[in-house]
């Protein structure tokens, strides 16, 4: 049988529970002194890795924490305590840090650990909800993410305790974020499967279409037969280069709406009278995601890749665009 509820009731205890989690977080903000610095400048200073550790929830804590450093710029990765003393201990350099979390700081299994990582000369930042915890005392810097209460109605369940700690976790990456100078093109190159990273790494040069896929004109083509060459290329419109390649202008679909309405009759009519003469062109090395701003911004659907001479290199549109799937 399906347990009913009330409305009102289960409202109101999800509200407790995110006030209880959210005054923990602002707690913690008041709490932060120079430990922290300290702690900051122990990762920024490690010849090795990061390594978090952690068992039960604290070590999925731990686990998230791990990942957001390692694509923010620290290299850092998970290591479960248990694991630890069954063989994954050997994973740990006297070159690593270690951030051990657990909110009592009393846990079996990291008090094993922490140990053989300090005799081999690894360092140890402590994140617990217990100054005077055996874990606390054995590190180099402790971290105190204790909070008055947990958000389960029998202080019993982690909640606000690991709250707090993935929260303080998430300072400590962007912190070094921070000192590293690591920018949006950097956390693409750790995301090149991600929509940023698609935005961030494709160039123009990575989507358009090639020059031999681009019609072009001469300048006293009649518009019947640039209308032909318009159709086999497939993207609206015409080119009209000069010997050496360089763009004189392009004729678009949009161009031959405006003349029809403007002349009627355009079967004696050249392309050089009807192009537009100027353009708005890219370079192949610029990023495909500042071709969709140029387009947005001038409200056209097409532009020209050219070099710095003013040759053409090729073209692109909205669909090449989407197709890889930087829009």
């Amino acid at each position: 049988m399906t347990p009913t509820i009330s409305n009102e009731h289960t409202l109101a205890l999800a509200r407790r529970v995110l006030g209880i989690e959210a005054e923990a977080v602002q707690t913690l903000a008041g709490r932060l002194d120079g430990a922290f610095i300290e702690a900051v400048q122990l990762i920024l200073s490690c010849h090795g890795r990061v390594i978090v550790s952690g068992i039960g929830k604290s070590g999925h804590i731990a686990r998230k924490i791990a990942s957001t450093m390692a694509s923010t710029g620290t290299p850092a990765y998970f290591v479960h305590a248990a694991e630890a003393v069954h063989g994954d201990l050997g994973m740990i350099t006297r070159e690593d840090v270690l951030i051990a979390l657990s909110n009592s700081g009393e846990g079996d299994e990291l008090l094993t650990v922490v140990p053989l990582v300090k005799r081999q000369g690894g360092r140890l930042i402590a994140i617990t909800g217990n100054a005077a915890s055996s874990l606390a005392q054995e590190a180099d810097v402790h971290l105190d993410a204790g909070v008055r209460e947990e958000a389960c109605p029998l202080n019993l369940a982690p909640t606000a305790s690991t709250t707090a700690a993935l929260a303080l976790g998430d300072a400590l990456a962007v912190a070094l974020l921070d000192a590293r100078g690591f920018g949006a093109e950097d956390f693409a190159r750790s995301h090149p499967g991600g929509a940023l990273g698609r935005k961030l790494l494709t160039h123009v040069a990575d989507v358009m279409r090639p020059l031999a896929e681009i019609p072009r004109a001469d300048e006293d083509t009649l518009i019947p037969a640039a209308l032909l060459a318009m159709s086999r290329g497939k993207m609206g419109l015409i080119t009209v280069l000069d010997g050496d390649n360089r763009l004189q202008g392009v004729f678009t679909d949009g161009d031959l709406r405006r003349a029809l309405e403007r002349l009627g009759d355009l079967r004696t009519v050249s392309v050089g009278e009807l192009m537009t003469r100027r353009p708005r062109t890219i370079g192949a090395n610029r990023l495909a995601v500042e071709a969709v701003e140029m387009m947005e911004l001038h409200k056209i659907n097409q532009l020209l890749v050219v070099d710095d001479a003013g040759r053409l290199e090729g073209a692109l549109n909205m669909h090449d665009l989407f197709r890889a799937k930087v829009i």
